[in-house]
């Protein structure tokens, strides 16, 4: 399948809710789902929605590779997709974005998530997800939302180049509560 052109920010197709999908199983989201996988692993991403792609429909891809420190997942496509936190347990780590090239943030996220949602042939999934997939998850559900990863950042010092992030120190913008 060709690889697609990504929407950057600034583009409206990124401001705007995505639309739910009503027919499953037909050509036209199949070769959504295909160009989505394909533009993901050129990029290369862990996660890619719809409308990065100019399109504005709940659809997401994702993967986690073997070298991401846990359990790999292969390209996974759902569509109307839904998230639940499963307790108000939050982390705050590292995020970049094929929309935002060459940028990485601190952003809080729910650590341990319930997401349901459906295949490509309509049927019906639903998993829990912790850690680095459960961020994943919650980005790419924000994209169909018209959310950035930059709005739920609390603080814009913790926004950095890609190249800068290696030396970024936490405590050189907040002090530690310890005592020594």
């Amino acid at each position: 399948m060709p690889i697609q052109k990504i929407a950057l920010m600034g583009q409206p197709v990124l401001r705007r809710a995505a639309q739910p999908v009503s027919e499953f199983g037909d050509q036209e989201l199949e070769r959504l789902i295909e160009n989505m996988k394909d533009t993901m692993r050129e990029a290369p991403g862990v996660g890619l929605a719809a409308p990065q792609l100019f399109v504005g429909r709940r659809v997401i891809v994702f993967r986690i590779p073997a070298d991401r420190g846990g359990e790999e997942i292969p390209e996974t496509a759902l569509i109307n997709p839904e998230i639940e936190p499963l307790d108000d347990r939050i982390s705050i780590g590292w995020e970049g974005c094929l929309s935002l090239p060459r940028l990485r943030g601190l952003v809080p996220r729910f650590k341990n998530i319930v997401y349901r949602g459906a295949l490509a042939d309509g049927t019906r999934v639903e998993a829990t997800a912790s850690g680095f997939l459960a961020r994943v998850i919650q980005h790419e559900v924000d994209h169909l939302d018209g959310i950035l990863y930059i709005e739920r950042m609390h603080d814009l010092r913790l926004l950095s180049f890609d190249s800068e992030a290696a030396d970024f120190r936490y405590e050189d913008y907040y002090e530690s509560d310890d005592d020594a």
